[in-house]
Formats: C-alpha cells, sequence, structure tokens
C-alpha cells in the first residue's frame, strides 16, 4: 500500500472496530510541535510551563486560569483553539466524530485547525486509494485552490504554493528570470501521475480541473468517499458538463461563492460569479432521506469570482445533506450551506 500526506500525522493514530482513528498521545504530541504552538525564545514561563507539561501528559487538563496567565495575548489565542479541539476530539473518542461535533457545534476555529482534521478524515477515508487524481483533487478540502486559465481550461493551483512563488519573483529578480511561476509548475496528467507519490506533501500538481474529465471525477469520488466515511450514508456523485434542466430542490455550496450562486438560482436571479463545478449527489437508500427529497439529486455547487481563489467547505457536506436529524437543515426548502 503506497503512502501519501505523511504530514497529515495519519501514521501516528490507532483505528477501531468501526475504521475510526482514535486520538493517541503521539498525535497530540505532534501538534505540540507546531510553530503556532511551540514557545518562542521570548515565551513567558506560563506558556513554557504549559506546553512543559503537556509534552509529559499530553492529556492532561488545562485550567483558564492556565491560558489567563500567558502574557502573549496570540499566544492565549493559539493555545486557546488548540485546545479546544484536542478536548472535543478526547471527548468524542475518535477524530471523525470529534469533527462532527465540531461543526454540528459551530464552534469556532482557524481555517488551520479545521483543515488539519479534514486531511486527517480524508487520509482515512482514502487509504488505500491509488487513483491520484482522486488524491489531488481531496486536496481541495484542505488546502485553497487558486484558479488560472491555461489554452482556455480552468487549471487549479495550490494557493499557498502560488503565492510563495509571486512572493520569490517580487522578491528575488534572478528567481523571477529563471522560473515563469505557476506555469511553470506540473499539471496532472497520465504521463506524470506516477510521480504524485513522492510529491504529496509538496501539494505541487496543477490539477487540470477544466481540461480533464478525470479532474472533476477524482473530486466526485472524494466528495462521495468523505460523505460514507463520516455520515455512514452511501451515495454517487458525478460530474455534470451541461446542465439544461436543474431541479433545484436541494443544493448545497461546496464553496461560499458556490452557495451565492445557489441562492441566486434558487430566487430566480443572475448568479454574481462564475459556476465553475457542478456535480449530483444521489443517496444510494432513501432511507433517513427527507421527505421530498428523496430520489430526487442534490446539486453541489463550486464556483469562483474576482479572488480566483477556491476555498472548499467541507462542512457543508455535514450540516447540509437533506438528512433528518443531521445538523440544521432539515427545516430549510433547500441546503444554502454557510457563507
Amino acid at each position: 500500500m503506497r503512502e501519501f500526506w505523511v504530514a497529515s500525522g495519519h501514521h501516528l493514530t490507532r483505528l477501531d472496530d468501526a475504521g475510526r482513528m482514535l486520538v493517541t498521545d503521539e498525535l497530540i504530541l505532534a501538534w505540540l510541535a507546531r510553530p503556532e504552538i511551540l514557545p518562542p525564545p521570548e515565551a513567558c514561563a506560563a506558556e513554557r510551563a504549559l506546553h512543559a507539561r503537556l509534552l509529559a501528559s499530553p492529556r492532561a487538563p488545562v485550567p483558564a486560569l492556565d491560558l489567563a496567565n500567558m502574557k502573549d495575548a496570540d499566544a492565549r489565542e493559539n493555545w486557546g483553539f488548540l485546545l479546544a479541539m484536542r478536548d472535543a476530539l478526547l471527548r468524542a473518542g475518535t477524530i471523525e466524530a470529534g469533527y462532527l461535533d465540531l461543526v454540528r457545534s459551530r464552534t469556532v476555529l482557524p481555517h488551520l485547525f479545521y483543515d488539519q482534521l479534514v486531511q486527517l478524515i480524508l487520509r482515512n477515508a482514502l487509504d488505500g486509494c491509488e487513483d491520484v487524481h482522486v488524491l489531488r483533487a481531496a486536496e481541495m478540502f484542505f488546502r485553497p485552490q487558486c484558479g488560472y486559465l491555461h489554452e482556455g481550461a480552468l487549471m487549479l493551483a495550490d494557493d499557498e504554493l502560488v503565492t510563495e512563488l509571486k512572493d520569490q519573483q517580487h522578491s528575488n529578480p534572478l528567481f523571477a528570470m529563471m522560473n515563469g511561476g505557476v506555469e511553470e509548475l506540473d499539471i496532472l496528467g497520465d504521463g506524470n501521475a506516477w510521480t504524485y507519490w513522492s510529491r504529496s506533501d509538496a501539494h505541487s500538481m496543477v490539477l487540470p480541473f477544466g481540461a480533464d474529465p478525470k479532474a472533476r471525477a477524482g473530486l466526485a469520488e472524494a466528495i462521495a468517499r468523505f460523505v460514507h466515511h463520516l455520515l455512514g450514508r452511501r451515495v454517487r456523485v458525478s460530474a455534470m458538463t451541461e446542465a439544461p434542466d436543474v431541479d433545484l430542490r436541494w443544493y448545497v455550496g461546496l464553496d461560499p461563492v458556490g452557495t451565492t450562486i445557489g441562492n441566486a438560482l434558487w430566487k430566480g436571479e443572475t448568479p454574481p460569479a462564475a459556476l465553475v463545478g457542478l456535480f449530483a449527489l444521489q443517496f444510494e437508500s432513501a432511507e433517513g432521506v427527507l421527505p421530498g427529497v428523496a430520489g430526487a439529486p442534490v446539486h453541489l455547487m463550486m464556483g469562483l469570482d474576482g479572488s480566483n481563489v477556491i476555498r472548499l467547505k467541507p462542512q457543508n457536506l455535514v450540516t447540509g445533506l437533506p438528512l433528518a436529524g443531521e445538523g440544521d437543515a432539515g427545516a430549510m426548502p433547500a441546503a444554502m450551506g454557510s457563507a
């Protein structure tokens, strides 16, 4: 079995009988080593003491006073977020259950923390997957993508990597002369797909979303795996290349722009941005699906606005599907997602 996304920390977890990831001391220790948490040389005694105590006992309870005693406001905030996430996961027992609790309770955490959890969950859900188009497309769940046109088709490159390339070009004239920026990145294709395994943590391959049907099919499969792994519901997801007569009985925005587009279409208005991804999700069983929606496709929408950056919100697939008792979708005529 080939390894990928080592930085996710999946190798630091253990699975329970249901195949879900148990929260291990090793995983918590890895989070304690992150630069946002590792105390800098100038950190106060209270911050250094807390870090040392958790290194010795990663599950130790942390009184609110320990955070209040930290002199640096940013440190207090970062520690507060980390401990909120850790405690929610420990209460739930598994990464997957903890993530569901955090999302359904609308717990406010920075993107970084939710992205870490989503990457871990997808790494588990996709364990054994040999299709690199699925794996590269799945990166969209936890890595914002920069969209650009190449030969008239939409390409998606890792936004953080693109930003780094732009910064290097602006600050280093020699680098700008020797490198062509995003246009020089490798575009995923049949000829170079084998290289993904050695560079998955670099996030350096461009996804030809608008040029290769395998890219859109890959995202469809990643969505289906994510929903099944988290919610236990088997679904079929297909990419739609045209939509002459879409039944908007229920829809979910895969990203904030997709939500905005769906809301506009629902109201009969002209969408304010471009729809760049449309998928149809069908439940294999109607059991537990809200009346009036069973048998009808759920349309998943992804958009692109003037920022040219796509940030998926996988939590919308948890709270926005028409399942009885799931999230807050049950009272809505259409799953509009959250912006």
